[in-house]
This record gives structure tokens, C-alpha cells and sequence, in this order.
């Protein structure tokens, strides 16, 4: 064996299932619309996983405890497009609830000084 045809096989490689097979071709999740920061856990009750994927397995034991979907696909090491995706099939069989996060209402007054304070401080460097 070359020697030079051995690091395709490392972790430098990357993935060797592209993303796209991984959730079936599909670029969109279902109804579900996703963000980074969405909150998905396991609840109590949820029913048992039928999906044979090893990813879906792994989105399961991870969010027996609260997780942002950026966390799951860190976790994982997939693409966030992909995560999305794959977290929203398992909300779709009910297994995983999830949460939006809260959007943050501020006056445009108060949105104003934010701004301010943070040109300041970037002026202060």
C-alpha cells in the first residue's frame, strides 16, 4: 500500500458520508423551522426511536439533557444545515420537544445606547 494514499483515512479526511446522504438528499427540514439556538430535549414519555441512522441515536442520548441545536451539531461534528434536518425528523416523530428562543424586545431608545456603548468601547481599544 502507498504510503501517501493512508491519509485519506485519518481524522484530517473528514467525513466520508457526505452531508446530503446523511439526510437523505433533503436540503430543508419539515415544518419545523430551526434555529441555532433552539432549545431540544427528550421528554418524559417520549416514544422509542424506529430510525436505524446512527445519528439520529446520538441526537437522542445527547438531548436527554437540554441542548441548542448548535450544541447537538458541535457535539456531533455535522454540519448545522444537516443537524437541523435531522432534529426536526425526530421532533416530527415526537421524540424531541423543542423551544424557540426568546427574542429579546428592547425599546429602539434602549437599542440605540447599546449601540452607542459598544462604539465606545471599541473606540476605548
Amino acid at each position: 500500500m502507498n504510503p501517501d494514499s493512508r491519509r485519506w483515512f485519518d481524522e484530517a479526511a473528514g467525513p466520508l458520508v457526505r452531508p446530503y446522504a446523511r439526510t437523505g438528499g433533503r436540503t430543508a427540514g419539515g415544518a419545523h423551522a430551526l434555529d441555532m439556538l433552539t432549545i431540544v430535549v427528550v421528554p418524559p414519555g417520549a416514544p422509542t426511536l424506529r430510525r436505524i441512522e446512527m445519528e439520529y441515536g446520538q441526537i437522542v442520548q445527547l438531548c436527554h439533557q437540554p441542548l441548542a441545536v448548535a450544541e447537538v451539531s458541535a457535539a456531533l461534528r455535522v454540519p448545522l444545515a444537516v443537524t437541523k434536518i435531522l432534529v426536526g425528523d425526530l421532533i416530527a416523530d415526537g421524540i424531541l420537544v423543542s423551544r424557540a428562543p426568546v427574542a429579546a424586545h428592547h425599546a429602539p431608545a434602549e437599542d440605540l445606547n447599546l449601540l452607542r456603548a459598544v462604539l465606545d468601547g471599541i473606540r476605548k481599544l
